[in-house]
Parts: structure tokens; C-alpha cells; sequence
């Protein structure tokens, strides 16, 4: 698995899109927009606000217009062609609407009150969110998170025009872990300083068990790459563990990777759990950062189950789909099988190549909450130990919990 590229990987669509104000404008916006009509973003929005603006969504430079929303839907592209798999929009009410349409101005606020980015708006039109879920996540059953969040907490109007953005929604004070945090040019710029042009990277939304520890060092190994580690810390799946606990284990785990070869920075990314659609989006956004690999694993960024109890999709229809994309994009897809542990051999294999016979064992994600939720110890083949001291500082047994 070689890559021909000894730089890394351009912007998708060539260019790597920076929507960020400068600091007289910022001031002169903070002025202007006190009497404009607001949106107080969701935290889903406010994530997408700040990836637009900083070019992780290179190349689009704002919301998606009527016609690029049909296209994404249709055929994972915007209008003018360009591969593109996921919906990024803007919803709000009506009377927002209205009053943004004839004041010119629609003045974009997280939910502290502060300005973040102004929109003219340009084109407004009805969601459709059954359209909508059926297209891009392929149902309209409301166990699926994203289908749910657009059925029943989506306004009834789309909103886009011309957006600019202040450089608090991209670098907001007070954040924490600031040192994990990185646009894509500033990720690009490290890479430099450390000659690193060639980049494998991770995504995950879970602490990092043995198995992924396996996994992100054979694939290393195998693209002779820099290791990026990038966890998503925006909203993911309900139920999830939270942000602090994840990044504590994160941090804990980078040692044991060779010093110098990995690097962990944090992506406040909103998933949508569209799985093959959000691999391939993934893909896209890893490239803008520069990444010349992305490891696409089995059921990557998959919900669960249906309503049925059948899974969303299929276990490895996100490889397929970044694999029938790959000709588009700079970004290399890394693909492995499930790995599971071998007891006899101490080691972590392909599942669906150990001898018949042989006792191989996997936890799921969702097993890990449950331990966890019940107090219980996750199994050391398992968790790595610094992984394992985190969640048991973090969970503690339940009998200690009531004492």
C-alpha cells in the first residue's frame, strides 16, 4: 500500500477555503450586527460553522444552495459536479426567516449570545426531511439519529448566501484542550515542521481499545505514513462516552505509539452516523488536512440498529463506496477487516481469517458503555492500561460509586 505523492495531500477542489474575518471586519460586524435578526446555533451548527469557516469543508464556502442540496441527495455531488456525500445546512423558523430577508443581514450566535458569523441571506427555501433521510441516509426510520434530528428537530426553511465568520467561532478563548485543536492549515503547517508529507489517519468517536491500538500501527506500518489520530469530539451517537473522558484516554494512549510518529489533534466534527456516505466524507475531510491515507474500518461511522433490530448498513459498504470514489480524491483509502483477539496467541487477527475453531474475541463499542454504565471492568486483553486507568477513574465500580 504506497502512495505515489511525496507532498501531502492538496484541498479537495484544489483550494483550502478560509471564511475567517479579519480583525477590523470582526469589530465592525460586532457593531453592525447588534440589531440584525439571529439564528443561536445548535452545537451541530455551531461545528459545522467552525469547519466551514477554517476550509475542513474545503471546498464549499457556505451552506448548500437548493440546487447543490439536490445534487448531494441524487448523486454525492454538488451542482458544479464536484464529489461531495453529506448536507451541510442551515435551518431556521420563519420569522427569523423574514425579518433576516428584509433587514439583508442574518447575524449567527452560539448559544452564549455571541456573534459568530453573519449570512446574507440569498436563497431560502422548505426542508423536506423525509426527501432528505430517505436520500442520504437511505430511511426514514427515526432510530436512526440523523433521520430523527431531521424529522423532529429540524426548523422548516434552508437558509444560504455569502458568510463570513469571526475568528472566535474557529479559535474560541477558553476552549479546552487548545494544544489538541488544529485547522487544517495549521495541521498542514506542523506536518511541515515535522517533514512529514505523508499521513494515515484515524477517526474514531470511542476510547481507543487494544484493537484500534493494533490497527492504527499496522497501518502506519503498512503506508510507511505519519499516524494522525483524530477523534471526533463534536455531537456523535446518543449514549456515547462523554468528550473529557475520551480525550483523557486519548492523551493517555499517545505514548505507545514511537515518539514522533503520531500526532492526536481533536475534530469538532458533528457525525451524522451516515455510514458509507460519512466515510466518504470523512475521506474528504481528512484530505483537506492533509492526510494522504484514511483508515476505513468495518460499519465506519455506522447508527446501530433499526427499529427491526437489523443494522443500517452493511458492514463494509463504506469501504466499497470510498473504494468507488477513490480516482476522485488525494486521500488513500487504508482498509482492514475486523480484527479480534486470539487467546492462544496473545494477538489481535483478522476474524474472518483465524482457523475454524479457533476462540476469537471482540467488545463492541456499545458493549464497553454497558460495562461501563454497570461498574464493571473492561477485560485487560481488551483495554489497554492507559485506557483501563482512565475509565476506571472515571467510572468507578458501583459499589464504590454509593458508598
Amino acid at each position: 500500500m504506497q502512495a505515489e505523492a511525496q507532498t501531502l495531500s492538496r484541498p479537495h477542489g484544489g483550494r483550502l477555503v478560509d471564511l475567517v474575518v479579519a480583525p477590523e471586519r470582526a469589530e465592525e460586524l460586532e457593531r453592525l450586527a447588534g440589531s440584525w435578526p439571529a439564528r443561536h446555533l445548535t452545537e451541530r451548527q455551531r461545528c459545522d460553522l467552525e469547519l466551514l469557516a477554517s476550509g475542513a469543508f474545503s471546498p464549499l464556502t457556505s451552506y448548500l444552495g437548493a440546487s447543490d442540496l439536490a445534487s448531494v441527495c441524487e448523486r454525492l455531488r454538488l451542482a458544479d459536479g464536484t464529489l461531495w456525500p453529506m448536507p451541510i445546512m442551515l435551518d431556521i423558523d420563519e420569522d427569523t426567516l423574514r425579518a433576516a430577508e428584509a433587514c439583508g443581514h442574518l447575524a449567527l450566535r452560539g448559544d452564549d449570545g455571541n456573534l459568530l458569523g453573519v449570512l446574507e441571506p440569498r436563497e431560502a427555501w422548505r426542508v423536506d426531511p423525509l426527501m432528505e433521510a430517505r436520500a442520504v441516509f437511505g430511511t426514514d426510520d427515526t432510530a436512526h439519529p440523523s433521520v430523527d434530528a431531521l424529522v423532529h428537530r429540524t426548523e422548516p426553511w434552508y437558509v444560504t448566501g455569502p458568510l463570513e465568520v469571526l475568528p472566535r467561532a474557529v479559535t474560541p478563548p477558553g476552549r479546552d484542550h487548545q494544544d489538541l485543536r488544529f485547522t487544517p492549515a495549521a495541521l498542514r503547517r506542523h506536518f511541515t515542521d515535522l517533514g512529514v508529507s505523508r499521513v494515515v489517519a484515524f477517526n474514531t468517536r470511542n476510547p481507543m481499545h487494544r484493537a484500534h491500538h493494533e490497527l492504527t500501527v499496522r497501518a502506519a506500518r503498512e503506508t510507511g505514513a505519519h499516524l494522525l489520530v483524530q477523534p471526533v469530539v463534536g455531537p456523535t451517537k446518543p449514549g456515547d462516552i462523554d468528550v473529557p473522558t475520551r480525550v483523557a484516554c486519548y492523551r493517555g494512549l499517545m505514548p505507545s505509539y514511537p515518539a514522533g510518529r503520531a500526532t492526536l489533534a481533536l475534530l469538532p466534527l458533528a457525525m451524522r452516523m451516515g455510514g458509507p456516505r460519512e466515510a466518504l466524507w470523512h475521506a474528504i475531510i481528512r484530505q483537506n488536512f492533509g492526510a494522504s491515507f484514511m483508515i476505513i474500518g468495518r460499519d465506519h461511522a455506522g447508527p446501530g440498529q433499526d427499529s427491526k433490530g437489523r443494522p443500517f448498513y452493511e458492514p463494509y459498504a463504506s469501504q466499497e463506496l470510498v473504494r468507488r470514489h477513490q480516482d476522485e480524491l488525494e486521500v488513500r483509502m487504508a482498509s482492514f477487516p475486523q480484527l479480534g483477539y486470539v487467546e492462544d496467541t496473545d494477538s489481535y487477527e483478522p476474524v474472518d481469517q483465524v482457523p475454524p475453531g479457533t476462540r476469537v474475541r471482540t467488545v463492541s463499542g456499545t458493549e464497553v458503555r454497558q460495562r461501563l454504565a454497570r461498574g464493571e471492568a473492561l477485560p485487560a486483553w481488551f483495554t489497554p492500561p492507559a485506557v483501563a486507568a482512565v475509565l476506571a477513574d472515571r467510572f468507578p465500580p458501583l459499589s464504590a460509586a454509593s458508598a
